[in-house]
């Protein structure tokens, strides 16, 4: 369990006070994805069986000149506009991100590097939840007194992942989860702020599960080989892990802040596939006109899921709305914070 659950002093707080996101702009639709495997694997595959299964219709792909520090910086660049802030106005540059450019160094010194930035920068890593998390470390950094304002930017590109030719079902099944991946970035700026700004942080963890899901090329364990920089696991054991640890974060969200669901403006969930999502709203009882839906027509975007939906009504906020963000992240890893517009 998160020991800190909000900035304890009532003087110090840290807000978000700019927003921004970018979508590549090539769609591939499940229509597109599904004859791609069909054409690469000679399987035969049930008439609109990705979109029926998953409830995506499209999703976003990378070109293959960019990169998720080039998604990242297109968002970072934007945010920075809105905030009306210069690179160098940004003495902390978070990469927070399940995917990367390179395995050294960190992928924020290539978005840096692209910004013209001289901010401490760091990459930030956890799955899904690698952008919540991102900007949790940020806020830490900021009432510790390590940064006066920071940048934090996720570049997602798990469309790398899929496997576009299984050898045959069990292969198809074991990387099922992948097809649902959309790539995205997204960015937010963080600093001091008098009244409002992240008022609750929650995590919850349950490590054994580790094995369920990823890509596990790129390290020690799998330095080499194209099998493993694929996407396994087994969607349907992720999820049954998620809905047996997944309400007690927000219970006791609930109870610590005395918010209740119509306290919040906009609930901001992490969404795998449409019938997830349903399900999520039937265990939770969230009301279906707080969410941002976004899945049906961007899939998976992984950690910048939550990003972009916050750009989507970021706009629309007055002062004073809160906003919750719900994570689910591979690993296995659930937050929620909850973040009040100054």
């Amino acid at each position: 369990m998160h020991i800190d659950h909000a900035a304890h002093g009532p003087t110090r707080r840290a807000g978000i006070t700019a927003v921004a996101s970018c979508l590549p702009e090539h769609e591939v639709t499940s229509q597109d994805l599904q004859q791609q495997i069909t054409a690469a694997s000679g399987l035969s595959l049930p008439t609109r069986m990705l979109e029926r299964v998953t409830g995506i219709t499209a999703r976003r792909a990378a070109a293959e000149d960019e990169y998720a520090s080039t998604l990242a910086v297109r968002a970072a660049r934007t945010a920075l506009d809105r905030a009306e802030l210069a690179p160098y106005d940004v003495d902390l540059l978070v990469f927070a991100s399940a995917t990367r450019d390179v395995a050294e160094p960190a992928t924020a010194h290539i978005v840096q590097a692209e910004l013209g930035s001289r901010a401490h920068a760091l990459d930030v890593t956890n799955a899904c939840n690698s952008f919540v998390n991102g900007i949790d470390t940020a806020r830490a950094m900021i009432l510790a007194g390590r940064a006066r304002r920071a940048l934090v930017v996720t570049g997602e590109t798990p469309s790398r992942a899929v496997r576009h030719a299984p050898s045959g079902p069990d292969q198809l099944r074991d990387g099922f989860a992948g097809y649902t991946f959309g790539d995205a970035g997204a960015a937010v700026v963080l600093e001091a702020v008098e009244r409002g700004g992240i008022l609750d942080v929650d995590t919850e963890t349950h490590s054994e599960h580790w094995p369920v899901g990823g890509i596990f090329g790129g390290g020690s364990r799998h330095p080499r080989g194209d099998e493993h920089t694929y996407f396994h696991g087994d969607g349907s054991e992720l999820r049954e892990v998620f809905e047996k640890v997944g309400t007690s974060v927000l219970d006791r969200m609930r109870r610590r802040t005395g918010l209740a669901w119509g306290d919040f403006r906009h609930i901001l969930v992490h969404q795998v596939t449409v019938p997830y999502l349903e399900r999520f709203v039937e265990l939770t009882g969230v009301p279906r006109d707080r969410l941002v839906v976004t899945v049906p027509e961007l899939g998976n975007m992984a950690s910048a899921t939550l990003g972009v939906q916050l750009d989507r009504v970021h706009e629309r906020l007055r002062p004073g709305d809160r906003v919750l963000f719900v994570g689910l992240g591979g690993g296995v890893s659930i937050m929620t914070m909850v973040w009040e517009k100054a």
